[in-house]
């Protein structure tokens, strides 16, 4: 009954955000063009995403950029609705895209977001896009704020998301609870505190995920309305940015603000909870750092293994598959698993086999690559992670 009530509170609550989102458009007063990190950014639409806001640094990084995916607070399809906040996380180096054209009106739906990475994975594999190379389709995050919270719950089993963030938002019905139970990769809750309306349904959700999950809490006592329109996002912006440089780019310096009993956020203005979480030196880098292994089997590519997560009976882990000095139309990983290690789930690849020796096989869409160009994918297994050996036939 609880559950019910907060809900009907939270859905009310979400068209006032929107209307409220609407009215403040692109530009708020206190705007920082550009965002803190080191490649300032701004926003663009694309005819081949309609009713979308694409985020990115202006002039593009080097290292390939992972991908975040955004739905608004109200479910308003108004992709300039959080501005400060979404352009403080592309200056750092990554590609958001956020549900709504920019002022745009009207409501979103979950299958937006999906929308989104499938054009953000055409654009990295389209000759002519400026985005075509220069994407890290094996790290991407799907988030969203109150209404947009739900939406991203709705996506977050698709293979290709890596990590999950809920901002003020929890699971209106105990009926939806499905969504929880199959969440299998790393999932983070940012909550306005106990005076945030969502707070009851967030809590809720947090002591039924799945056990074993790497998961991480912290509420912030500003509400449910958040930081967003604050300069460069506010708090919330400051710690969205660590949670993604750590979870998409294998940043540990990051990492170290939640993980553990004196993470960089404990015994601050945050209230921290922590399940399943783990730091060690195992997270990957960015796509560009990793160093593929020697290549073996077919000449034509490599493939480098890397666990990223490890923690007690389970373990997630990614591969890279790097082009040798030709052009490939597709690749196949022949990965030996150390015993006791099984797959229980893949993203970007296709697997035959669960144990022991397993081959995975590109996605139609990352099969194609130029000299050189890398593809990535992942998948979470029971057990241990750490010993397995990768090899990589190219055709």
């Amino acid at each position: 009954m609880r559950r019910s009530m907060v809900g009907t509170g939270l859905a009310t609550l979400a068209v006032s955000i929107a209307a409220a989102v609407m009215a403040i458009g692109a530009t708020p007063a206190d705007a920082a063009v550009g965002g803190s990190g080191p490649y300032p950014a701004d926003y663009e639409t694309s005819s081949s995403l309609p009713n979308h806001t694409v985020y990115r640094p202006q002039s593009l990084p080097s290292e390939r950029m992972p991908i975040f995916v955004w739905g608004n607070g109200g479910c308003a399809a108004n992709g300039t609705g959080q501005i400060n906040f979404l352009r403080e996380i592309s200056s750092h180096g990554f590609l958001v895209i956020a549900n709504g054209a920019p002022n745009g009106s009207g409501s979103t739906s979950s299958q937006m977001l999906t929308q989104s990475i499938d054009w953000a994975f055409a654009e990295n594999s389209r000759s002519g896009s400026k985005y075509y190379g220069r994407l890290d389709t094996g790290h991407v995050a799907v988030g969203g704020w109150s209404c947009g919270g739900l939406e991203a719950y709705a996506v977050s089993n698709d293979s290709r998301i890596t990590t999950t963030l809920i901002f003020s938002s929890g699971l209106l019905n105990d009926a939806d609870d499905y969504q929880l139970k199959r969440l299998t990769k790393p999932i983070a809750y940012f909550i306005g505190g106990t005076g945030d309306i969502a707070y009851p349904n967030a809590i809720d959700d947090w002591g039924k995920l799945p056990a074993g999950l790497p998961a991480f809490m912290g509420n912030l006592n500003v509400g449910h309305g958040g930081t967003y329109d604050q300069t460069n996002g506010g708090e919330f912006g400051r710690v969205a940015v660590l949670y993604l440089k750590w979870r998409l780019k294998g940043d540990t310096t990051a990492g170290a603000n939640f993980v553990g009993p004196d993470c960089g956020l404990c015994h601050t203005q945050w209230q921290i909870q922590q399940k399943n979480l783990t730091l060690g030196d195992d997270t990957p880098p960015s796509t560009p750092l990793v160093t593929p292994s020697t290549p073996s089997g077919t000449p034509g590519c490599s493939a480098a293994y890397t666990v990223q997560n490890q923690w007690s009976g389970g373990f997630v882990a990614g591969v890279v598959v790097t082009a040798g000095s030709a052009a490939v139309n597709g690749w196949r990983v022949t990965l030996v698993l150390p015993g006791g290690a099984t797959i229980t789930s893949v993203w970007n690849a296709v697997n035959t086999g669960t144990s022991g020796t397993v081959t995975l096989a590109n996605q139609s869409y990352n099969g194609q690559l130029a000299p050189g160009q890398t593809a990535g994918f992942g998948f979470q297994g029971t057990g241990a992670g750490g010993g397995a050996t990768a090899t990589c036939a190219a055709s």
